[in-house]
């Protein structure tokens, strides 16, 4: 296909197709909604731009995102495992284990049911639900933003390529400034993709491409922190609550718990509350770190699944091995001082925001010439299940 075709195959969803899936009330539902309505904006705008995914057409998969059903006695073997590995609990338990020669009546099952409660603050019913709902809640969140956008530019197109002073109109409206409230980057990268329908070669092509796919993930990414950051806390207590859970493990008695009154008002408790503090920490950074490793996963076309913390050990396309254009230097440099080297990819806590870029950029990198992206995500019977208001049983 040409830049210069003067019409689409098939119309592509429209502003207020976007509004209405956003305003389904069944967030599973509008799930499969928002990512079929991904891959037919992918689909519109790969017709003028057709060597190259764009970030619809990786936002389909990202929608599509499975790997939550890892059993419970999976995330509770491996939060214990990273419990007893832990430098910083193992300090924390070996200074506790010191008050107790100091007289302050920490016994040794009062130290094991600290630890059980350090384990049991993984509740997997819950924290499925917790994650369930802040997933849906961002990818809602993004949808009717970012897609919105991309079906307002795509409008552009209805009677062929855009002139210049269109698009430049069209970025105007967008608000300047950085996110979360700012929409600078969106700006940016619907810049480049138009620059990109004129671009004299293939890998002046590519890069623009994957400039404009990054920048759209800069803001997204940094839109979506809020509700990452709380899917990766689900599954432990609130740090507030888990600290009280500890002191009445350690202290189960009235008596016992008036001798830590005193001991706080003596100014002798300082010591125990710090390394209670210590575990109740670790805890909280070791089940993000746990959903990380078994629940973070992104499933592509014909059976791959990528685990987020893992590293992609995936070479990059020729157009996009070395790069040249200073503006996407500029932005990979700031994700990784080696740009045009393999790196590391892997996450150890997908909250973290920075890391998260990091893993992105290479993704969009690695697979920017991948064919099998443009697959469809729904098979034609799921489609008609989904038009007729129900969720595909064989999903």
């Amino acid at each position: 296909m040409n830049a210069d075709q003067s019409s689409f195959p098939v119309l592509p969803p429209s502003m207020e197709d976007v509004r209405r899936i956003s305003e389904m009330d069944d967030p599973v539902l509008r799930n499969l909604y928002i990512t079929q309505c991904y891959y037919d904006l992918s689909q519109a705008l790969a017709h003028w731009l057709p060597q190259g995914a764009n970030w619809c057409t990786v936002g389909t998969w990202a929608s599509r995102q499975a790997g939550q059903s890892i059993r419970k006695e999976d995330l509770w073997r491996t939060l214990q495992r990273l419990l007893q590995q832990s430098t910083e609990v193992n300090q924390a338990l070996e200074t506790l284990e010191i008050q107790t020669t100091n007289g302050d009546e920490i016994t040794t099952e009062s130290l094991t049911g600290a630890v059980n409660a350090l384990a049991e603050a993984l509740n997997p019913a819950e924290a499925f639900e917790r994650v369930s709902q802040e997933v849906a809640r961002g990818n809602l969140k993004v949808f009717a933003e970012i897609g919105f956008e991309f079906a307002r530019f795509l409008a552009l197109f209805d009677g062929g390529l855009p002139k210049e002073d269109a698009v430049t109109a069209f970025c105007s409206t967008l608000i300047p400034g950085d996110p979360p409230q700012g929409q600078r980057y969106l700006r940016q990268a619907f810049t480049h993709y138009y620059a990109a329908l004129k671009a004299e070669n293939e890998k002046e092509r590519a890069e623009l491409m994957l400039l404009a796919n990054l920048e759209i993930g800069f803001h997204e990414q940094t839109r979506l922190q809020p509700e990452i950051r709380a899917a990766m806390d689900a599954p432990v207590y609130d740090p507030a609550a888990l600290r009280r859970r500890l002191l009445l493990e350690l202290f189960p008695s009235v008596h016992s718990r008036m001798r830590l009154v005193i001991l706080r008002l003596a100014g002798r408790a300082g010591t125990l509350l710090a390394a209670r503090d210590h575990l109740a920490t670790e805890t909280q950074r070791l089940g993000r770190h746990v959903v990380t490793e078994y629940l973070m996963t992104l499933e592509l076309p014909h059976g791959r699944i990528l685990h987020l913390g893992d590293d992609l050990r995936l070479g990059f396309p020729v157009p996009l091995q070395t790069i040249t254009n200073p503006s996407l230097q500029e932005l990979l440099m700031r994700v990784d001082p080696s740009p045009d080297i393999r790196s590391s990819t892997g996450t150890e806590d997908w909250s973290d925001l920075s890391q998260r870029i990091f893993y992105i950029a290479a993704l969009f990198r690695a697979f920017h010439l991948d064919p099998l992206l443009f697959d469809p995500p729904f098979s034609e019977s799921q489609l008609q299940q989904m038009k007729g208001g129900r969720v595909p049983a064989d999903l």
